[in-house]
């Protein structure tokens, strides 16, 4: 039995079920075409400690390569800060909190005003709660 590899949207869905499956947090995805050539995708999300960042990472690695025979290169785990994960056609992003608000990803490479609303409502939404 062969695995046929999936295209970039069918990956895109795979990494956004996993995170939401590890309860990752804030979960943003770029699209790059024609932006970069890199990848098609680029997805950001949290987790809420070093040990989840890392957990959520090496389940979602797995979970690529048993579905689709994905091997990612992964850059990060060990220290579970900012774990790089690239899929070839995803490229993933868990951060700590503290450590995605130093770096602001998302305000590279969105459209100009879009990482701003975002991050408005996502700062309403705590003030709320």
């Amino acid at each position: 039995m062969s695995v046929q590899a999936p295209n970039s949207d069918t990956t895109l869905a795979a990494v956004l079920k996993s995170l939401d499956d590890d309860k990752g947090e804030d979960v943003v995805q770029i699209n790059l075409h024609g932006k970069s050539e890199m990848g098609d995708y680029m997805v950001i999300a949290s987790g809420r400690s070093s040990r989840q960042v890392s957990a959520m990472a090496e389940k979602l690695t797995d979970r690529l390569k048993k579905s689709f025979g994905i091997l990612c290169k992964v850059e990060g785990r060990a220290t579970g800060d900012w774990v790089l994960i690239d899929t070839g056609d995803v490229i993933v992003h868990v951060f700590r909190p503290e450590v995605r608000e130093f770096y602001q990803l998302e305000k590279m490479w969105q459209n100009p005003g879009e990482a701003t609303a975002e991050h408005n409502a996502a700062e309403a939404a705590k003030r709320t709660t």
